[in-house]
């Protein structure tokens, strides 16, 4: 117990001197273009239309949560969890209010709504999409729009076609997929490291700090398109299903389409291979098995290549936008660092103890992996892509947001802790103090 508390002071040490550091580098030399380091955020206490609720959420969550995670049939858990974290997400959502916390977020300069008319001719607007990254090219895109592959920006411009227009809409899409990463993950941990460690992880996937982003942002909606991609994948590769080539399959299309909504989260492969290694057996018993992945990998990116877009060229494009802008202007050598206190703003201090743990599992293991761990293999695999991700340095500042895809994937760690009630009250208080006393704008 006490090396766990060493781990999370050490966690707060890293975010304290991060908040510390990162204000004098902006007082002194306006480099970080950020507020309220290391956040994209503004100091702002206020309550908010979504207090109560989100208190009560947390209230019961801790109550309640573990010990219905036991009880509860594994379909009505999935259930439970997606509607636990959908209340959460909302509530924290709400408590900057409807329009400043929901239906205002996608149509700011910077968001993908400001181009919705651009799209009148979706196959001439894919075709031309690379002429407009770079700024200094006619009507450059706007940031999100320029930083991201197409798929993104078409996601809210198929929304707008059947009728759900506008940010309220846009809000309501973010948080409601995005609150199924969940449910995603706790599928794949169940696949491939046992029911009991998923049953374990599940409040604490569901009481994450990193809700408050989550809602509402597209990044949420991207993360939950990952999960589900390595959860697909999760179930074709574990065995004892008849349905194994469809889950292959559905697994290579969203990965696909995973790679279409952010460059970045191509690094999930990392994690696909990790779930490939831990599912060894199956793919050498079943080797057709990869046939469909691979072929559903194809078709997202055989679409947008048909229709135009070069994802290659996009992202070389895209490079050179990023340091055109802020991205060329802040400093590397603070944020190779301050991005990992970003992390542990949004997955808490449960999951540095958790991490910590998976830690001691892999170093400590027996010949005969057990499903500690496994799971402990799965959460390393995507602590490395996000590791690999801050090393390129084109993450700099408002990682808690671009890297919500792999902080879900950190929070089953907490699987492994003991007295999940303290640990889950140490989880919500941070999600509640993020939320009520900052405005995490972006």
């Amino acid at each position: 117990m006490y090396a766990d508390l060493y781990a999370v002071l050490a966690a707060a040490l890293l975010v304290l001197v991060a908040v510390l550091v990162g204000r004098h580098l902006q007082d002194t030399y306006r480099t970080l273009f950020v507020h309220w380091p290391p956040l994209f955020a503004d100091w702002d206490p206020h309550l908010g239309p979504g207090t109560p609720a989100a208190l009560l959420v947390a209230a019961a969550v801790v109550a309640y949560g573990p010990g219905l995670a036991v009880r509860l049939p594994w379909r009505g858990l999935l259930a439970a969890a997606w509607g636990a974290c959908l209340a959460w997400t909302w509530s924290l959502a709400l408590v900057d209010g409807w329009r400043r916390g929901v239906a205002g977020r996608l149509t700011s300069p910077n968001e993908y709504l400001t181009v919705i008319g651009r799209f009148h001719d979706i196959p001439a607007a894919l075709r031309d999409f690379t002429h407009h990254i770079v700024s200094g090219t006619p009507a450059p895109w706007p940031a999100h729009i320029a930083g991201h592959p197409p798929a993104a920006t078409l996601t809210f411009v198929l929304l707008d076609r059947i009728g759900l227009r506008g940010g309220g809409w846009a809000g309501a899409w973010c948080i409601t997929v995005g609150s199924t990463a969940c449910v995603a993950v706790l599928v794949a941990v169940r696949a491939l490291a046992g029911e009991r460690l998923a049953r374990r992880a599940a409040p604490f996937l569901v009481m994450a700090p990193a809700a408050v982003w989550v809602g509402a942002s597209a990044d949420g909606y991207f993360a939950a398109v990952a999960a589900w991609a390595v959860a697909l994948l999760a179930l074709a590769v574990s065995g004892g299903s008849g349905r194994s080539l469809a889950w292959a399959a559905g697994a290579g299309l969203l990965y696909g389409l995973t790679c279409y909504l952010s460059y970045g989260l191509t690094l999930f492969a990392l994690i696909g291979a990790a779930v490939l290694v831990l599912g060894r057996r199956e793919v050498r018993a079943r080797p057709v098995v990869l046939a469909p992945l691979v072929a559903g990998a194809a078709v997202v990116p055989v679409a947008f290549t048909l229709a135009g877009f070069d994802w290659w060229e996009g992202y070389r494009l895209l490079v050179t936008r990023y340091y055109q802008g802020i991205g060329g202007t802040r400093p590397y050598g603070y944020w190779v660092w301050a991005n990992l206190a970003c992390t542990v703003l949004i997955t808490g201090p449960a999951t540095a103890a958790g991490l910590r743990r998976a830690g001691a599992t892999l170093i400590h293991r027996r010949t005969a992996p057990s499903h500690r761990t496994r799971l402990a293999f799965l959460v390393a695999a995507a602590l490395l892509a996000l590791l690999i991700a801050d090393l390129s340095g084109m993450s700099k500042a408002e990682t808690e947001r671009i890297w919500l895809p792999f902080a879900m994937w950190l929070l089953p760690a907490c699987a492994f802790l003991p007295r999940p009630r303290v640990w889950l009250t140490a989880q919500a208080l941070l999600g509640l103090l993020l939320n009520h006393l900052l405005f995490t704008g972006w």
